[in-house]
């Protein structure tokens, strides 16, 4: 497909899922990518840590691309430039906070000198082919959160990005209520918006709001203090120097991505006053009262830095009477892997405070409220909710005809969207999936690796061994096993399979892939019988 006189609109990720966001906008011929980001990897991806987009629609028309503009730096919008820029091969668009963090991603891959990285100014104009560009700051939990304001011969859309509203921001500057105003007062054909948060009935709250609830909170804690935030809210670290500051506590950092933040934010101007810092050694020397460390890990990520003090393999203790504060949101998916972290702590006798108990945290996406208002400020002919599932968007969709916009439409991943002219409409439907990032190799997500270590770890993996002579049997098979419940009866199990092997290799020499396929098959039925489960299982024949 190739844009006509026309404006389209297709999500390759990010609609219909929350995470792995990629927005791609068609004018005249030509493609405008918007965001490239990840998901993260649950028990389904055995061995996975990282979601990556399927773009295989636009690289088939590569040609045709003009660029990717990020809106801002969360992983889930810029988390997949590293693996997928450089084979894109077009020039990227960021704000200069955002560009510093691709900048140390792109670096750490080493192709920082093969992907071209633009620094765009907050409110500055430029063009890419038929679209016109700005970046429009909105309020987020990381610096330089920026809507997008695309204008094109066929209308203008403003694209929220990640947003919310905030009056009293401790980094940045609150949107500006004269520029939106402005934006809507020119003429808008379409809002995507953000639908994270649309059930939530109040407005999220402001980032100085939280200093208070944590200062309370750190005040009254005796013992250590460990604070566990998103590394990249960049105003949460300010919030947390400024506490611990304020009730007499030395400062510390635990986890790799909490230092990549900090370096790139005094790079760009931020966080320039932040404290000195204390390393391991100082922070356990301190008394217990005297040290507050901020660490990675509060979503559960197993060799992020809370991990491993919960499970004592980190320079920092915990002890009976300590504290830890999860100043984040538990991010749906990771119930189970923060369960398992705050059990740990818990039999260590840790006091943990989340956001149920005391006022240290707020969402950086907006309520009903600040939805309400946005559709007051831009008054788009349309509502496209985007960044959600389902049950997200269509809510976002039913709320804003609720509170006066013309139109709605909820589309999904790979609906191909025609916004102008005439009236919006689903028109096709592009292809969309999800690789795997396995080690260093990108994968299909449900290809035969992917497959195989599934059925593995559920039904566990049989090796056998059998030697031929002459196309005959030699000798006994040899067997090995991997996850395969037998346990005290591993002895007689294998004897037992070894012999269905055996039998199963006697009598007349036979082709190759037959004779395996019967000595599979028949140490497949041994488990079965024996364990109710169908291992893999692998022949090796050996011609003695």
């Amino acid at each position: 497909m190739k844009p006509a006189n026309e404006l389209i609109f297709l999500a390759l990720g990010g609609s219909g899922e929350i995470g792995m966001n990629v927005n791609l906008y068609g004018c005249q011929g030509k493609w405008l990518m918007v965001d490239c980001g990840v998901s993260f990897a649950d028990a389904a991806y055995p061995g996975v840590d990282v979601i990556l987009p399927d773009l295989s629609f636009i690289e088939e028309r590569i040609d045709d691309l003009l660029g990717i503009v990020l809106t801002h730096g969360h992983e889930d919008h810029i988390g997949a430039l590293p693996y997928l820029a450089e084979d894109l091969g077009v020039p990227l668009y960021a704000a200069p906070f955002t560009a510093g963090l691709i900048r140390g991603k792109l670096e750490e891959e080493g192709i920082a000198g093969r992907v071209a990285l633009n620094v765009v100014p907050p409110q500055q104009d430029f063009q890419l082919g038929p679209f016109s560009l700005r970046f429009v700051p909105v309020a987020h939990s990381i610096p330089e959160g920026n809507a997008l304001l695309i204008e094109t011969p066929l209308g203008r859309v403003f694209h929220t990005g990640d947003w919310k509203l905030d009056d009293t921001p401790v980094l940045g500057a609150p949107v500006a209520a004269e520029t939106m105003a402005a934006i809507g007062d020119a003429g808008v054909l379409a809002l995507v918006c953000d639908s994270t948060n649309v059930f939530n009935p109040e407005a999220s709250g402001s980032e100085a709001g939280v200093r208070d609830g944590l200062m309370e909170t750190v005040a009254a804690a005796r013992g250590r203090v460990v604070v566990t935030t998103f590394a990249s809210n960049a105003a949460r670290l300010k919030t947390l120097a400024d506490v611990a500051q304020d009730s007499g506590r030395q400062l510390c950092i635990a986890g790799r991505s909490l230092e990549r933040i900090l370096k790139v934010a005094r790079a760009t101007g931020y966080l320039t006053d932040f404290p000195a810092l204390v390393d391991f050694d100082q922070a356990m020397r301190l008394p217990r009262d005297q040290v507050l460390i901020i660490a990675t890990g509060g979503q559960g990520e197993e060799r992020a830095a809370l991990a491993r003090i919960a499970g004592d393999s980190h320079p920092i203790r915990l002890e009976a009477g300590d504290t830890v504060i999860f100043s984040s949101k538990q991010i749906p998916g990771n119930e189970v892997a923060i369960g398992r972290i705050q059990n740990a702590l818990a039999a260590k006798g840790v006091v943990m405070i989340t956001d149920r108990q005391a006022h240290v945290h707020v969402s950086g996406h907006p309520g009903r409220p600040e939805l309400a208002q946005m559709y007051r400020w831009i008054r788009p002919q349309l509502l496209v909710p985007v960044h959600g599932e389902m049950r997200h968007m269509m809510e976002q969709a039913r709320f804003g005809l609720a509170q006066g916009v013309p139109a709605a439409l909820v589309q999904s991943d790979g609906d191909i969207v025609r916004l102008a002219p005439g009236a919006p409409a689903k028109i096709g439907h592009a292809p969309v999936g999800r690789l795997v990032l396995d080690g260093d190799v990108i994968l299909p997500a449900d290809g035969g690796t992917i497959n195989e270590r599934r059925k593995v770890s559920i039904n566990g993996q049989i090796s056998v061994a059998v030697a031929l002579s002459k196309g005959r049997l030699f000798g006994t098979p040899q067997l090995r096993l991997n996850g395969v419940p037998v346990e005290d009866e591993r002895g007689p199990f294998i004897d037992e399979a070894a012999e269905a092997a055996a039998e199963a290799a006697r009598g007349k020499p036979r082709d190759t892939e037959k004779l395996r396929e019967d000595v599979r098959l028949a140490v497949r039925r041994v488990a079965t019988r024996w364990t109710g489960k169908k291992p893999v299982v692998d022949v090796l024949l050996i011609e003695a």
